[in-house]
């Protein structure tokens, strides 16, 4: 038998616990009949947030190359993605990535290494969520520019016999526009990995993904760098997109520039300073 007193404890614990259940559900119903101050509320979270990172690699390689600058993001609470470039042509490989691009809420930040920096050029006209462009050892070309031009003669792919640079598939000659062009395994020793481990350039030369001539050879679009802002990591001992090079394409699209001691495979030998500056581009355009 339960005994008065008990009873009417019950009853004193149990309306407190009410009026706090009615009060939340007041509370919930008014502020769902304030939408400006959701909005605010939902608003400001949006300006805090921290950007997507999508990164985009180059010809002669894959999303891998990505992955020691992938590790550092993460760590860093960013949420990141790297891509797999179809290195087929510009236009399309530029397609490619704009139509992932699309497929993802909130602000961007997209980067480039070598020949991606020709497709985050064009893929990110025009798309509001890009916030930043950040080239690392990458091509930023102005409309009617192509990749290979941009290299210039002191590029060591210009040579006046390309096969002694490339292996050519199929090997016919003249290439086409569709041959696919792998680096010869000498190329990626002396110039295309250098300052990573000769452990490393061999899995480099094996591994590699060609790119089309076409791809390479293909003038580029109107330059999403005219109206987003831009980073631009220079290598001063690149020996692909010689160090000129990079310096006068990112002074022409008002990149904040950064040098460092690194060849062109930069993302892989100096990880550290590229995402810095990926996360300085971050937390600029997040104000």
């Amino acid at each position: 038998m339960v005994s008065p007193l008990a009873q009417a404890a019950r009853h004193t614990m149990r309306w407190p616990l009410t009026a706090v259940r009615r009060a939340t559900a007041v509370a919930l119903i008014l502020a769902s009949l304030n939408p400006a101050q959701s909005a605010a509320a939902q608003d400001s979270r949006s300006r805090t947030a921290k950007p997507t990172i999508v990164l985009v690699h180059g010809a002669w390689a894959d999303a891998s190359s990505w992955s020691r600058v992938v590790a550092r993001l993460q760590d860093d609470g960013y949420t990141v993605r790297a891509l797999a470039n179809p290195l087929r042509s510009l236009s399309g490989d530029a397609a490619s990535v704009r139509a992932f691009l699309e497929t993802l809420t909130g602000p961007i930040v997209l980067v480039g290494h070598s020949y991606g920096g020709a497709v985050i050029t064009n893929a990110a006209t025009g798309n509001p969520d890009i916030k930043a462009l950040v080239y690392v050892n990458a091509f930023a070309p102005d409309a009617g520019e192509s990749a290979t031009a941009l290299a210039g003669p002191d590029s060591a792919l210009s040579a006046p016999d390309p096969t002694t640079v490339f292996d050519l598939v199929p090997a016919a000659l003249p290439p086409t526009a569709d041959t696919d062009l792998y680096l010869k395994k000498s190329t990626v020793l002396t110039s295309f990995a250098s300052g990573l481990s000769p452990d490393d350039k061999a899995l480099v030369a094996a591994t590699q993904r060609p790119a089309t001539v076409g791809a390479l050879n293909e003038p580029s679009g109107t330059p999403a760098w005219r109206t987003i802002p831009s980073w631009s990591v220079i290598g001063t001992k690149d020996l692909i997109i010689p160090r000129s090079a990079q310096r006068a394409m990112a002074k022409r699209a008002g990149s904040t520039i950064t040098e460092y001691d690194a060849g062109h495979v930069g993302l892989m030998t100096d990880p550290r300073t590229v995402t810095n500056v990926i996360e300085q581009a971050a937390r600029a355009t997040a104000q």
